[in-house]
Parts: structure tokens; C-alpha cells; sequence
């Protein structure tokens, strides 16, 4: 055991990776008792800072069980299974720290379903809870293990403030989850919306090239009257018709900056609903099925 200084004590990457393998071949003496925690976030810690100190844990048990079967994350931490019919081994996080768990399989999703099911905002004025779901985003590479035969519904938005909110979780989750589970592969999504049908827009991420967000204006006009509008709503740079504003290091700040500009756009463009809204091709390097129940819009 290590103490971190923060009141949690942590395991060792390799007593955590010991541990995981227990969980993983010997669960049942371990079902559903409280979960160990293995890493202990700095209080303010970055997102670069918490993916670093993440990566070494994950690491550490990935070389000692194999892959997940899904990978994935919420808005507070990691969120990554190995899953057959009867256990899921789940290395999860929060805000303060990642822990080490096992669980019945039937028992677990059925909560989460209950979750997804019955939570939410019905209007602007109440609380969203895109921060409380089980995980916003979720990866399945075909690995190891048994994927789930049924998935739960994701969370909808009551309102473009609220999609906005969970957009931005999204974003932070994948600044801080996605490199370190799948490596340098990049991640993109493309929204339309019913109010200006046939334009994309899109956002992806990578470690390599950071985050990124653009908008398909090819009908609009290449002038400088045109180019003061989409300076003054936040684009950067015009490429082949294509509006787009990067960030290659992002952290909290520029990744509520990309929200509020896709969300800028979007209602500049005549959407005033979420409902409006669907999430298209999402991917993750075209591997696998990229499942995103935190962004608040339909698939």
C-alpha cells in the first residue's frame, strides 16, 4: 500500500494488477463487496495529470488479465469492463480516485438500466444529471469476454443548455479516458439537426491532434463579411469550405469552449430543441461500435 498524502490509501500498480486477476479468476468470495481504490487523484489535478497517473494502473492490470471486453467512461472517471454472463470486473472513477470492484453480471446492468431509465430533466429549469450516469461514453472492440445482449437507452436533453452540458462532459471524459485505453486512435462523432438538414457538424479528438470541431459551410459565401461572422461566433480558419477551430492540448477550459461553439452554431442555424438534434458515425477509428448514452441526443 502507498499513501498518497490525500487520505486514500492506494495499492501499487502491480498489487492492483494482482488484485484485478483475482477478481477476474476468483470472483466469488469478492461479489459486490465496496470497491479498493488503487489510484488517488491530486486534488486539481489536470486532465493531462489525471491521464497520466491513470494510464500507469490501467497499464499495469491490462498486462496482467488482457484487454476489456468494453472499454469506456463517465463524466467523473475511467469506466472499463471485463465482462462474461456471470462477473463483470470493473475498474472505474471518480473525481478523486480510481478502485477495483466485482460484480454479478445481471445485477449490475439491471441497476444501470433502472438508471438511464428513470433519471433526467424534464425542463430547463430543473437539474440535468449527465454527470451521474454509470458512463457517458463506451467502446466495444469485440475483445475478450461476452458482450452485453442489451443496452440500456441513453440519457435525452431537455434543452440545448443541457446538451450543451453533456457535451462538454462527454469532451472532458475523452481528454482525460480515450488515449489511455485505445493508444493514439482518434474518436469523432458528426451532429445535424432537423432545422438545417444535410450540414454536419463535427468533433473528434486524439492525443496526437487534440481536440477539433467543425462545420460544413460550403453554401455559404467566401467573403469577408462571411469570415467576420464565423470569427465572431468562435471559428478559426477556413478549409475547403469547411469552418473548424482546434485545440491540440486541451484542458477544462477549451473543451467548454468547443460545447458552447457547437451549440453557438448549431442555434445560429435554426435549431431550438435537442430533439432537432442526431449523433452520426460515431467511431472510433473505424474499430468497433462507439456507443455515446451521455451526449444527449438520439443516435
Amino acid at each position: 500500500m502507498e499513501n498518497t498524502g490525500t487520505n486514500w490509501p492506494t495499492l501499487t500498480p502491480g498489487d492492483a494488477a494482482e488484485y484485478a486477476l483475482t477478481l477476474h479468476d476468483a470472483p466469488d468470495a469478492y461479489l459486490d463487496r465496496a470497491p479498493v481504490p488503487v489510484l488517488a487523484y491530486d486534488p486539481g489535478a489536470s486532465l493531462r495529470d489525471r491521464r497520466g497517473a491513470f494510464r500507469e494502473v490501467y497499464d499495469a492490470i491490462v498486462a496482467r488479465i488482457g484487454e476489456p471486453t468494453l472499454y469506456g467512461g463517465s463524466a467523473e472517471g475511467p469506466n472499463v469492463r471485463w465482462r462474461d454472463g456471470r462477473r463483470v470486473v470493473l475498474l472505474a472513477g471518480n473525481r478523486h480516485r480510481a478502485q477495483l470492484s466485482v460484480h454479478d453480471t445481471d445485477t449490475l446492468e439491471r441497476e444501470e438500466r433502472r438508471i438511464f431509465e428513470w433519471g433526467g430533466a424534464w425542463s430547463v429549469e430543473e437539474q440535468h444529471d449527465f454527470d451521474f450516469l454509470p458512463y457517458c461514453w463506451q467502446l466495444d472492440r469485440s475483445g475478450p469476454g461476452e458482450r452485453p445482449t442489451e443496452r440500456p437507452g441513453g440519457r435525452h436533453a431537455s434543452c440545448l443548455e443541457h446538451f450543451q452540458s453533456a457535451l462538454q462532459l462527454l469532451l472532458t471524459a475523452w481528454v482525460e479516458q480515450l488515449s489511455v485505453q485505445v493508444g493514439d486512435d482518434w474518436a469523432s462523432f458528426s451532429v445535424t439537426s432537423g432545422a438545417d438538414r444535410g450540414r454536419q457538424l463535427l468533433i473528434s479528438y486524439a492525443l496526437e491532434d487534440g481536440l477539433h470541431v467543425s462545420v460544413d459551410d460550403r453554401d455559404g459565401e467566401d467573403s469577408p463579411e462571411r469570415a467576420r461572422l464565423m470569427h465572431s461566433r468562435g471559428w478559426k480558419s477556413r478549409d475547403r469550405g469547411w469552418w473548424q477551430t482546434d485545440f491540440p492540448d486541451p484542458e477544462r477550459a477549451e473543451v467548454a469552449a468547443v460545447a458552447r461553439l457547437a451549440v453557438k452554431e448549431l442555434r445560429a442555424r435554426g435549431t431550438k430543441e435537442p430533439e432537432e438534434l442526431r449523433a452520426r458515425d460515431a467511431s472510433c477509428k473505424d474499430r468497433g461500435e462507439l456507443w455515446l448514452p451521455g451526449l444527449g441526443i438520439r443516435h
